[in-house]
C-alpha cells in the first residue's frame, strides 16, 4: 500500500496560471509579495470566517461593475455590523495600485474581502476587534473559469443552501462550509459544480454561481429568498428587460430544472456558463442553446464598453 506522504514528500504546488508566481498582494494598507502576504492569527477571518468579499473581473482596461460590487460590499459590511470601515475611495485606490503593481490590464480577477480586522485577544465578541478592518485586494491573472461553450455538468447536493432564518446569503460572508461541503459532493461526484435546493426543496443556486433555466421562450430563475443576490444574475434581468426577453423569478422545482430547454449559470468568475447536464440529465440536445448563446452575446458586449476605467 502506498504510504502517507510527509512533510518533505508533498509534490510541489502547480499554479493553474503561471503568471500568477511573483504577484503583488493587497493586505492591510500595503502591497506585498505572493509569499509574505498574509492576515495576522487574530484576524476575525481567521478566527471564525468574520469576512465580506466580492470578485471583480477586468476587461479591457476597465474594472467591470465596480460600483455595484462595492455597495454590495458596504451593505454586508453593515449588516454585520462593522466599524473602522475603508472608504470607498481608499477601496478603489487600493485596487487600482494592485492592479498597476502586476500590470493587469485585462484576462484578470480580483478577490476583494474586507474583514473586521484584527483582535487583541482570540473570541467571538466585535468588542476584541480594535484595530478597524483589514482589507485584502488579491489579483490574479484568471480566464473563467468554467467552459462557456461546452458547458459544465451539475449535480443536486443533499447540503441545503441557506434561508434568511439562518443566515441570510444577501450578506456576501466568508463562512462558506455551506457551499464547500456542496462543492465537495459536485467533486467526488466527477462534476463541475452542485445545485442546492433550499429549506423548502426548491432550487436556489449552485455553491458558487446563480442559476437560469429556459422554458418555451422564457427565462426563469429561483426567488432572491435563499441564494445570492449576484450582480451578474441581476446584469442579466436588466439585459432581458432591455431587449424584451421574457424572464420571470419564482420558486423552481429541481424537476422543472431537469426538463429545461435550456439552463445556465451566471457569475463574476465564470460569467454565463451553460449548463449540459443535472444529475445525469441531458438539458436541451446537451449543447449551448439560442437563448443562452444570444445572453452570452449580450452580456459580452456590456463587458467590452462599460466599467470603471483603470487610473494607469
Amino acid at each position: 500500500m502506498p504510504s502517507t506522504p510527509t512533510d518533505h514528500e508533498i509534490p510541489a504546488a502547480v499554479l493553474p496560471d503561471p503568471r500568477n508566481h511573483d504577484i503583488q498582494t493587497w493586505v492591510g494598507d500595503r502591497l506585498w509579495p505572493r509569499d509574505e502576504a498574509r492576515v495576522s492569527v487574530f484576524d476575525s477571518v481567521v478566527q471564525g470566517g468574520d469576512a465580506v468579499w466580492e470578485g471583480l473581473r477586468i476587461y479591457n482596461g476597465r474594472i467591470f461593475a465596480l460600483d455595484h460590487h462595492l455597495d454590495r460590499m458596504m451593505a454586508s459590511a453593515k449588516a454585520l455590523a462593522f466599524e473602522n470601515i475603508p472608504t470607498r475611495e481608499t477601496i478603489k485606490q487600493a485596487i487600482f495600485k494592485t492592479l498597476e503593481a502586476n500590470g493587469m490590464r485585462d484576462e484578470s480577477h480580483i478577490r476583494l474581502t474586507l474583514t473586521r480586522g484584527k483582535k487583541v485577544t482570540s473570541g467571538m465578541s466585535p468588542t476584541n476587534n480594535q484595530y478597524g478592518c483589514t482589507l485584502i485586494v488579491l489579483a490574479e491573472w484568471k480566464l473563467p473559469v468554467y467552459d462557456n461553450e461546452a458547458g459544465i455538468r451539475l449535480i443536486t447536493s443533499v447540503i441545503r443552501r441557506n434561508s434568511p432564518a439562518f443566515l441570510d446569503s444577501k450578506i456576501h460572508h466568508n463562512n462558506l462550509l455551506n457551499n464547500i461541503l456542496a462543492k465537495i459532493q459536485s467533486n467526488l461526484a466527477g462534476c463541475d459544480d452542485a445545485l442546492m435546493l433550499d429549506d423548502n426543496g426548491f432550487v436556489a443556486e449552485t455553491n458558487a454561481t446563480n442559476v437560469f433555466m429556459v422554458k418555451g421562450g422564457t427565462l426563469i430563475t429561483p426567488t432572491g429568498d435563499a441564494c445570492l443576490p449576484g450582480i451578474t444574475r441581476k446584469l442579466v434581468i436588466e439585459i432581458c428587460e432591455a431587449h424584451d426577453i421574457p424572464c420571470i423569478e419564482r420558486n423552481v422545482s429541481l424537476v422543472e430544472f431537469h426538463t429545461a430547454d435550456e439552463c445556465f449559470t451566471t457569475g463574476t468568475m465564470g460569467e454565463l456558463s451553460p449548463v449540459t447536464e443535472i444529475d445525469g440529465r441531458t438539458i436541451g440536445d446537451g449543447s449551448v442553446g439560442p437563448m443562452t448563446h444570444r445572453l452570452q452575446g449580450l452580456y459580452h458586449a456590456k463587458t467590452a464598453l462599460e466599467g470603471e476605467p483603470l487610473q494607469f
